[in-house]
């Protein structure tokens, strides 16, 4: 091979590469352009409001959605879900009193969950919104629609407790060793007690779903195992008075969740006007941890069903 000849092979290989990173480039370009856009900025914080304070956050814009949770977790159970609803809505998660980055409640101070949750949202200058709660979170959620239900564009219920509701022996038995700690003032041992629960035994399947339980029930002040609560509840309880809720209400539960959980779902979709049960497959009680996605599609689509 000539001078020449080597030159001319020489550029015809540099050409060559030039043309495959310029190629690559645009591959990545073009690749970066279809990613999804990143979170919305949060706002967090401590609201001081009724003689109290609750940790929040809020992220998002256009209608409000609020996440409620459930008893002895906090805003992270909404992890899963939350990012994605500040996508497409405002949408905020709190603790309520006693738990999570929240004030304990103040013994003797009678308060109310639904209360709490109207003076929130007075303080984020939202008038109203779509509500979603988990197991206790979807009891402040149904008290609210009967307390202040003009503020309630719908009801998303995920594995909810009711007010009122009459529990099995079966329920009662399986919860006597949690009560029997408290009793005792053996935060721990109560603690033990509850993340050993039936209710959970679809969660410590998933060792990342346990771990990430374990770390909220860890991180829960205990106050409700030591403490008679001061809560003003609804009364007459909301399990008599469904028929009042005049919000789009969406039940949700997981398949393997306990047969009270399943007797709560029926109850408000058949006391509910309009009310309708979607059952997660594979789920236990905690259906929005431990199936997120399915979860997730669910709500967004109620939720979009029911905007505006």
């Amino acid at each position: 091979m000539t001078a020449a000849e080597r030159d001319d092979e020489r550029g015809v290989r540099a050409c060559s590469r030039r043309r495959f990173l310029f190629s690559a480039a645009a591959a990545v370009l073009a690749g970066c352009a279809e990613l999804p856009a990143l979170p919305p900025a949060r706002e967090s914080g401590h609201a001081s409001i009724n003689g109290t304070r609750l940790y929040y956050e809020a992220a998002g814009a256009g209608e409000t959605v609020v996440l409620l949770h459930a008893f002895t977790l906090d805003t992270r159970m909404w992890d899963d879900q939350f990012d994605a609803l500040a996508r497409r809505y405002r949408a905020v998660r709190y603790d309520a009193r006693g738990f999570g980055r929240s004030d304990v409640p103040r013994a003797g101070e009678p308060y109310s969950h639904a209360d709490d949750l109207a003076a929130l949202l007075d303080h984020l200058g939202v008038p109203d919104a779509h509500v979603v709660g988990a197991s206790m979170g979807g009891r402040f959620a149904i008290d609210f629609a009967l307390t202040h239900a003009a503020r309630v564009h719908s009801l998303a219920l995920v594995d909810p407790v009711i007010g009122g509701w009459p529990w099995s022996r079966r329920w009662l038995q399986s919860y006597a060793p949690v009560l029997r700690a408290a009793r005792k003032h053996d935060v721990q041992a109560a603690k033990a007690a509850w993340l050993a629960h039936d209710l959970f035994a679809r969660a410590r399947e998933q060792p990342g779903i346990a771990r990430r339980l374990e770390q909220m029930v860890s991180d829960y002040s205990g106050w409700h195992f030591l403490n008679a609560d001061p809560e003003r509840t609804v009364a007459p309880p909301a399990v008599s008075q469904l028929g009042r809720v005049r919000s789009p209400t969406l039940a949700i539960v997981g398949e393997r969740d306990l047969g009270d959980f399943q007797l709560i779902a029926e109850r408000i979709a058949g006391g509910v006007a309009g009310a309708r049960r979607v059952t997660v497959p594979a789920a236990g009680h905690l259906a929005n941890m431990e199936a997120p996605d399915r979860v997730r599609e669910l709500l967004i689509g109620f939720l979009d069903g029911q905007a505006g």
